[in-house]
């Protein structure tokens, strides 16, 4: 289990303290540090069955200043929201926990964390 986190965020604490919690096994990625390749975001996008957009933080300054919020949002766009994710990986929502079973989570509620727990 490896969970992406930005350790300035108070949703990403918690998720930390509640797998410590539970004595989970997992691997801390500081996403903003260590960022995330395109490949490796289409791998989390496939692995959460969602969107690029659907994991966009678009009220950052960054989304604003690339004019995030005018992107068609359709699969002819979805490169290009993919390759601005892992440009400016601040834009990547958070905490995600990819889980044992091939699966991953947006972990920002205990009950998603608890659910990943129940994957691993």
């Amino acid at each position: 289990m490896e969970i992406w986190i930005n350790p300035a965020c108070s949703k990403c604490r918690s998720a930390v303290s509640l797998l410590d919690a539970e004595g989970a096994d997992y691997t801390v990625r500081r996403y903003l540090e260590d960022v995330p390749s395109t490949e490796e975001i289409q791998d989390v996008l496939d692995r959460l069955g969602l969107e690029p957009w659907d994991i966009t933080r678009t009220q950052e300054a960054v989304a604003k200043e690339l004019g995030l919020k005018e992107w068609p949002r359709e699969p002819g766009s979805r490169e290009r929201w993919i390759v601005a994710l892992s440009e400016h990986p601040k834009l990547i929502q958070r905490p995600i926990i990819t889980a044992e079973d091939g699966t991953a989570v947006v972990a920002r509620s205990e009950e998603a964390v608890r659910d990943a727990l129940g994957r691993w």
